[in-house]
């Protein structure tokens, strides 16, 4: 899905290695940030190896489709399962309610809701964020979010903030 910021309205520099089943991508939001993306998928195979990409990790975007409401409950259990790891304890979340230009997508309000975000949620950042994936809308302005989250979350714990651009 990051390659898609591309779309936005101002195009963000992103390279990409696809290996077996996820996406590792580096997006430059920012001159002074880049942020390393694992884009693992949903598939119930790779649900298990999520785990795995949890380690330093200091921000979490979770995809949901607002569209399919026959596995929404499955999502929001896995959602709140990821949320259970120590790892990332605190670390903030952004949801991106995909597929907004579909008829009947379920609002960000409404996935916040179901998704019991406030009550998961109250010991870090998040935020919802409509976008559609197809055309590029609202992914730019969530990973915008998630980075000054990150940056906030980071100098919370003392942590130095140090950036590396890869060539």
């Amino acid at each position: 899905m990051p390659s898609y910021l591309q779309t936005e309205e101002r195009a963000v520099n992103i390279s990409s290695n696809t290996d077996k089943g996820f996406n590792v991508e580096m997006i430059e939001l920012e001159r002074s940030l880049s942020l390393t993306v694992w884009d693992v998928g949903g598939q119930e195979k790779m649900r298990t190896v999520w785990g795995c990409y949890c380690e330093n990790t200091d921000g979490l975007v979770y995809v949901v489709d607002s569209t399919d409401k026959q596995r929404l409950e499955e999502s929001q259990r896995q959602f709140e399962h990821i949320l259970k790891n120590e790892h990332i304890k605190n670390v903030p979340v952004v949801l991106l309610a995909n597929k907004q230009d579909m008829p009947g997508a379920l609002t960000a309000e409404d996935i916040t809701r179901m998704f019991k975000v406030k009550k998961l949620c109250s010991d870090r950042n998040w935020y919802v964020q409509p976008c559609c994936a197809l055309t590029g809308d609202g992914l730019a302005q969530g990973f915008r979010k998630l980075t000054g989250f990150v940056k906030s979350h980071m100098k919370s714990r003392g942590d130095t903030l140090a950036f590396f651009k890869q060539n």
